[in-house]
């Protein structure tokens, strides 16, 4: 397969439901939307952990976040890895390696110490988890085109627990969108778009290049024709803003508290989920000046395509902003779009597909073996519109991001498990309940599903080496075990847990004790 050219868009903190394709009649996507139409939606395109900085590791590397150890963003780090372990694997030094040019323009949020440059790529050095508005190279770009900086009015945010202001959590801009930060990231792609299109007329050259918009991601800060483009009476609230908590871990009532929502009046909530769906169509018009550059450079039928997000956003589901310790499908699960050379166009899948797999994917594109990225899986084939054996579950964690809070999910075509060591379980039914407001968990009639998941996701955490199954063994009914859950090697359960393994390479099935399953390489 000849080396591909790669263009991979990515936003923050993006919900799926914001755009035309996945069925908002409002929506004003389109750009994205007919990145859709020439190519490949995935509806199971999962993040594999809610929080920026591991889930832009897991990207680069290929591996799940327990694995390459960097847990939590910077900003609210509590003890954890802040930057990937010198020599992992990582796409773009493979990439330099096969000869590609490699570009990032945008946000990188995936270490502290180590930017983007340090990896390889290309571009201006933008850290930080929001737009920087105060980098001089934005600086220098508003003063060569006589363009306003930056000002806001018309804050929203609620009041803490302590009585002290909220978060910011959207404000109307006082710029045109020529010097929106938006606009700047995309000028900054097409130029250096521009640059590897001359190297590959020259000598043949393929590039990767990704555009990360620090958006949607809150606060919501945008100029008045998208603060006011879509009408808050239009606006449908999502049904879990009747959500109670009841039953549920203590945890997200206080992350309620601590994003404000029941300080501010219903109407302000319609007002912010406009204001984002804005934000999302600004972003969009932006991504549409990158493509149109594409084809001007006739790039278009030689370059792969991806547009997706690291992970969701509330915005006031579950009486919840931005993201937390609560594995709910809006930050769960995210929009997942790609076109690759010669695919059919069109095309919905609904495999269980997660951004690790984009790893795999682009070195498949690059004609790179993909082993490396040992947590990821190949997105080609379904691109390709082939059908695979593929898994029929996948597994996301959590660690923490205020504060530590390791948390374990399994889901699967009509439930949801999740797993937290300090409170209670949650299980949902998503045929019945799609809103994720009831917690089965302890309901008697779902003993049987409820063990079944148990240990169809104890044994794909032993599998993975994630030691999160430690806990599980000794405190939920996870099937028969093969190895001293005490760890104490001092007593008669040693020498039972090895009867038991030796047992196991006579009759494997028999002992293991949990269901089979095709597996995917990635989860």
């Amino acid at each position: 397969m000849k080396p591909s050219n790669i263009l991979f868009l990515m936003t923050d903190q993006h919900r799926a439901d914001t755009l035309g394709t996945y069925g908002n009649a409002l929506a004003a996507t389109p750009v994205l939307d007919e990145l859709a139409r020439t190519g490949t939606r995935f509806d199971r395109w999962y993040t594999p952990t809610a929080i920026c900085t591991p889930a832009r590791a897991s990207l680069l590397t290929g591996q799940a976040p327990f694995r390459h150890r960097v847990l939590a963003n910077h900003e609210r780090n509590v003890g954890y890895l802040e930057d990937l372990a010198e020599g992992s694997f990582t796409f773009v030094e493979a990439l330099r390696e096969k000869g590609y040019n490699t570009g990032l323009v945008g946000k990188w949020h995936a270490g502290t110490e180590k930017n983007a440059a340090d990896f390889g790529f290309d571009g201006p050095d933008l850290p930080g988890w929001h737009n920087p508005v105060e980098n001089e190279d934005y600086l220098g770009y508003l003063r060569e085109r006589g363009l306003p900086p930056y000002e806001i009015t018309d804050r929203i945010r609620g009041t803490l627990p302590n009585g002290g202001p909220g978060n910011l959590l959207a404000a109307r801009l006082h710029q045109p969108v020529e010097a929106t930060f938006e606009h700047y990231l995309a000028t900054r792609a097409i130029e250096l778009l521009e640059r590897y299109a001359a190297d590959s007329d020259r000598d043949g050259t393929p590039f990767f290049l990704e555009l990360n918009f620090f958006g949607p991601h809150l606060p919501y800060i945008v100029p008045d024709e998208y603060f006011d483009m879509f009408d808050p009476a239009e606006i449908e609230l999502p049904k879990s803003v009747a959500e109670t908590f009841e039953g549920k871990p203590p945890v997200q009532r206080n992350y309620s508290a601590h994003w404000t929502f029941d300080t501010m009046p219903i109407e302000i909530t319609r007002k912010l989920i406009a204001v984002y769906w804005g934000y999302v169509a600004l972003i969009d018009q932006q991504i549409g000046r990158v493509m149109d550059a594409l084809e001007r450079l006739g790039l278009v039928d030689d370059t792969a395509v991806f547009f997706t997000c690291d992970h969701g956003e509330f915005t006031g589901a579950h009486r919840l902003h931005d993201k937390g310790p609560a594995m709910y499908e809006d930050i769960y699960r995210t929009p997942g779009l790609l076109r690759i050379p010669g695919g059919p166009a069109g095309q919905v899948r609904t495999e269980f597909v997660s951004l690790l797999d984009c790893t795999a994917t682009i070195l498949e594109l690059a004609g790179i073996d993909p082993a490396p990225a040992v947590d990821s899986r190949s997105l080609v084939p379904l691109a390709a519109g082939e059908h695979p054996e593929w898994a029929e579950d996948i597994v996301c964690e959590f660690h923490g991001h205020h504060f530590p809070y390791p948390q374990r999910m399994l889901r699967n075509d009509r439930y949801k498990l999740v797993v937290n060591p300090d409170s209670v379980n949650e299980l949902y039914d998503l045929e019945r309940d799609p809103d994720e407001l009831q917690n089965v968990y302890g309901h008697p009639e779902m003993r049987d599903i409820r063990n079944r998941m148990m240990q169809r996701l104890y044994g794909l955490l032993r599998d993975r080496g994630d030691n999160f199954y430690h806990w599980m063994t000794t405190m939920y009914d996870v099937g028969e075990v093969d190895y001293d859950p005490t760890q104490s090697g001092l007593d008669e359960t040693t020498y039972q847990a090895s009867e038991r393994q030796a047992a196991a390479s006579v009759d494997p099935v028999a002992s293991v004790g949990v269901p089979t399953a095709p597996e995917r390489k990635s989860a």
